[in-house]
């Protein structure tokens, strides 16, 4: 890609999530593999004939998903980049499948800040930020509070100070 004036080039973003997004995401890690274990394990002690069916991939899908919980997120934690310049937004993610996204100023059509009761729990929230991708929007999780409303409020007025792209 060309470099000259006014060319938003491919680069790894320098900031990290917050620290505690690793607790936000080990809580929804462990959510998600607490459902199927607990209706495995209450089906298993009520289901006599199915037991030994039901309550070995009950013990089989915990452990793993006991590893995952905390495995995952701290490389969750060391992959997923954000940055944000004059220019663009710059977002990485992906452990196995790595993503790099650029949405270009005059290309923001909103800016969204998003909490859900996890977040809160930990406080953190979520930047969203829509263009006019067919990819859809750029999601930057894991930001604390302050962090995110200061992150909003300079897309708001980057984005307010930049001309449309008229491509």
């Amino acid at each position: 890609m060309a470099t000259g004036e006014g060319t938003v080039r491919l680069r790894p973003p320098r900031n990290a999530p917050a620290r505690r997004a690793v607790g936000w995401w080990r809580v929804r890690c462990l959510l998600l593999t607490a459902a199927p274990v607990a209706v495995l394990g209450v089906l298993g002690a009520l289901i006599t004939p199915a037991r030994p069916w039901l309550l070995v991939p009950a013990a089989v899908l915990a452990a793993v998903g006991l590893s995952v919980t905390v495995l995952l997120p701290l490389w969750w934690f060391r992959t997923h980049r954000w940055e944000v310049t004059d220019e663009a937004v710059y977002v990485r993610t992906g452990v196995f499948l790595r993503e790099w996204r650029i949405a270009p100023m005059s290309r923001i059509q909103t800016v969204d800040t998003v909490r859900g009761p996890l977040e809160q729990l930990f406080g953190l929230a979520t930047v969203t930020v829509t263009t006019a991708s067919a990819k859809g929007a750029v999601k930057i999780e894991g930001l604390g509070h302050e962090t995110a409303a200061d992150l909003a409020e300079r897309l708001t007025r980057i984005t307010q100070d930049t001309p449309g792209d008229a491509t």
